[in-house]
């Protein structure tokens, strides 16, 4: 841009304008003269005072340089502002990847642990499907055994066990007095047999205190009070108005 000489006021009215730039000068003391009238500068830092047309050619420089420095400051400025966001949205997007895997872990042990329940509840189910037969299997076991007198019935204890002779059905006689002596064989369920017993004449008759006493081939069963496992003491003998007789497999009484 060039400046053209404008018409000036008196130079009494121009030594009346403003300072527009600051300059640093390095202590000679110069005369500077300019189209339009003389410029001092005195030692060190020295105001300029110029006039006439000069201030207006300067405004007329100065002018495009201010309007360019602002469109490179503005530049500047939203070139980070872009940056910014775009490091925003990576980190938006590098912060939600971990949530799908949390998500994604959390689903799989809610996954796990419905699983592991269901199992401990088949478990469950498959143990007391295998325990209930156990459960079910409550009376008493009656079995065989060998003793002087031959093969004869012994309960799971391998306690002897008697029949008496005094009845002849499968209605137990035997109580009070006699029924001290000779315990009854009693069972909380269906009697079960092992050895060479036939389970064909096991059986159960009711007491008349209503428990269930044990038969075999439809005589009632007994122990004798004061034997203990494996030990026959009484075979043969009379009491309570009958003889008492340990019983074998076929469910008579043994020889005497």
């Amino acid at each position: 841009m060039l400046c053209r000489p404008i018409r000036t006021q008196p130079p009494h009215q121009a030594r009346e304008l403003r300072l527009l730039l600051l300059v640093a000068v390095d202590g000679r003391r110069n005369d500077h003269f300019s189209p339009y009238g003389p410029v001092t500068k005195a030692p060190g830092p020295a105001l300029i005072w110029p006039v006439g047309p000069t201030v207006i050619c300067m405004r007329r420089l100065l002018l495009p340089l201010l309007v360019s420095a602002l469109l490179v400051v503005t530049a500047c400025a939203s070139g980070p502002a872009t940056d910014t966001a775009s490091t925003s949205a990576a980190a938006e997007t590098v912060t939600t990847e971990p949530m799908v895997d949390e998500s994604t872990m959390e689903s799989m042990t809610v996954e796990s642990t419905v699983g592991e329940m269901t199992a401990g509840s088949t478990s469950g189910v498959m143990t007391e499907s295998m325990t209930s037969p156990a459960e079910a299997v409550t009376g008493t076991t009656i079995t065989t055994a060998s003793s002087e007198f031959g093969e004869i019935l012994f309960d799971g204890n391998q306690q002897a066990i008697y029949l008496f002779d005094k009845e002849a059905s499968s209605t137990p006689e035997c109580y009070d007095d006699c029924a001290v002596a000779w315990p009854p064989v009693l069972t909380t369920g269906a009697p079960v047999a092992s050895g060479g017993i036939d389970a064909a004449l096991l059986g159960t008759t009711v007491r008349t205190d209503g428990s269930a006493q044990v038969t075999y081939g439809g005589h009632p069963l007994y122990f004798y009070v004061d034997e203990g496992p494996g030990e026959v003491k009484c075979h043969n003998v009379d009491g309570f108005g009958g003889l008492w007789l340990v019983v074998t497999p076929t469910g008579s009484a043994a020889a005497v």
